[in-house]
């Protein structure tokens, strides 16, 4: 009898080791088929169109002083990729929509493009080149379609120059899309505008087929600005009054309710779980009403606060995005003025690396860590002579601010209230500084003056530029444009005089 019970118990004990070996399969074949959580990465992008341009290599240390591990370029800057050699910094490249026509029609353009902006640094102790953004918000709608028909080209003949060099499949090809692509008056019912069904399906079946996420630039600011009757707290995450309720969904705040708009859109494409990664977000500091360090702080800090929570979205509970790019890194006063003056202050930093106010990243340093050893110019500004007659200074303004960055005296700027005769310094001294303080650039045909007694007011600062060994003159810029243009041409086998 004992031996039978014995036998018994051995069965049982045999059974429970099977059922709990079951179960561990199961959970391991659960964790292998789940959707994986992944923490979302703070990055920023780092655009270079300044007046007052600061070293590269004072730019990456910066980034590694603020242990920002990922950054978003506008383009392949030669400089900034030098300098990013060894930083272990993940890297996007961009291609301007302009240069889009020329690879969508050209297999040996889109190889060179890649020899020369991306396999040249792929090396050991070189450039993490993980993304190439092709074009950057083609399918705007201001641009009435003008480089639609040349981005899926583009992406297929540089997909194949990727192949040839063997990196397809470590190196993404993007689109980075502005959310005017898609719309809805409630989250869940979001779709691409009719005009874009057709390439966005295209689009997301490459992305999708390639390892790709969707890239998305999300500006509640522009909606705030674009509209009166948008409601100013729903821009922020600190809790509304105007929440929007679409069936069980409650949404507080309009990152969320676009983020959602766009899950909606894809999965009407059936691609209702491709990652997605916010390749612009941010909020002004300068330059209109509402664009201000209070709010930029508020908004930034909350943006990060929430996506960091990896609490998702009521479409994607528990899935934030894959990586968030903050606009931007620094301030960028060459910037064009055209969608308003703000766009040339969205900087986290100055043009000069100081840190506007203080923002924690959640990547370890609870403050912003400025740049450091940046060479300034003399400290000495210029400023209207108060013992002259100014009444024939206008053409002097116009003169001072079409080559220097004067956004900060326009209505909701922080210079905004410095009155007539500091205007015209700002202006003078704006000028002052771009032309490398030399002597002549402070003249205004005698109007001007040179202090050695900073006239900033309250919140209105009166810059020093930066040394000629830190800066780029925007010159220096156009030359750098004018040369990827020229290479473009010759690809072409086209000739170029130079009269």
């Amino acid at each position: 009898m004992n031996e039978a019970l014995g036998f018994g118990l051995s069965k049982l004990k045999l059974r429970d080791k099977m059922v709990e070996a079951r179960l561990v399969c199961l959970i391991v074949m659960w964790c292998l088929t789940a959707p994986r959580v992944a923490e979302a990465a703070i990055g920023v992008n780092w655009g270079i169109l300044s007046f007052h341009r600061l070293k590269p290599s004072t730019v990456v240390d910066l980034l590694k002083d603020n242990k920002i591990s990922k950054v978003k370029l506008f383009d392949a800057d030669p400089d900034s990729l030098e300098a990013l050699m060894g930083s272990g910094i993940q890297v996007m490249v961009g291609i301007s929509n302009d240069m889009l026509p020329f690879l969508s029609s050209s297999a040996d353009a889109c190889d060179l493009w890649v020899r020369r902006n991306v396999s040249r640094y792929v090396v050991k102790n070189g450039v993490d080149i993980r993304y190439v953004a092709v074009g950057n918000e083609p399918f705007l709608t201001s641009y009435s379609g003008q480089y639609q028909p040349y981005v899926m080209p583009a992406l297929l003949n540089l997909q194949q120059s990727l192949a040839k060099v063997n990196l397809a499949s470590y190196v993404k090809l993007v689109v980075p899309c502005n959310a005017d692509a898609y719309e809805a008056a409630l989250p869940s019912q979001g779709a691409f505008r009719p005009e874009l069904t057709e390439i966005m399906t295209q689009l997301v079946s490459f992305l999708n087929s390639n390892g790709s996420p969707f890239v998305v630039n999300i500006y509640p600011f522009l909606s705030l600005y674009g509209s009166s009757d948008f409601p100013q707290e729903y821009a922020f995450f600190e809790g509304t009054s105007h929440s929007v309720t679409d069936g069980s969904a409650v949404y507080n705040n309009a990152f969320d309710g676009n983020f959602d708009t766009l899950v909606a859109a894809l999965s009407k494409l059936g691609y209702g779980q491709m990652p997605i990664v916010i390749g612009e977000v941010g909020w002004p500091t300068d330059g209109a009403i509402s664009a201000n360090l209070t709010a930029a702080k508020t908004f930034n800090q909350g943006l990060i606060k929430n996506v960091l929570s990896n609490k998702g979205t009521p479409l994607r509970p528990g899935v934030p995005p894959m990586d968030v790019y903050l606009f931007g890194l620094l301030d960028e006063g060459a910037k064009s003025t055209l969608p308003g003056t703000f766009e040339r202050h969205w900087g986290i930093f100055s043009f000069d690396g100081q840190a506007k106010y203080p923002l924690n990243l959640g990547l370890g340093s609870r403050q912003l860590i400025n740049a450091k050893s940046v060479e300034y110019l003399p400290s000495r500004w210029c400023v209207a002579d108060p013992a002259r007659d100014l009444s024939a200074v206008e053409s002097h303004m116009k003169l001072a601010c079409s080559v220097a960055d004067c956004t900060t005296l326009g209505y909701g700027g922080s210079c905004n209230g410095i009155g007539a005769k500091g205007n015209i310094s700002y202006a003078f001294n704006s000028y002052y500084q771009v032309q490398m303080q030399k002597e002549q650039s402070c003249d205004f045909d005698g109007l001007g003056m040179v202090t050695f007694l900073d006239p900033s007011m309250g919140e209105c600062r009166f810059l020093v530029g930066i040394t000629a060994s830190s800066a780029t003159s925007f010159s220096q810029l156009q030359h750098s444009s004018a040369i990827v243009w020229i290479w473009i041409l010759i690809s072409w086998r086209v000739w170029i005089c130079v009269i």
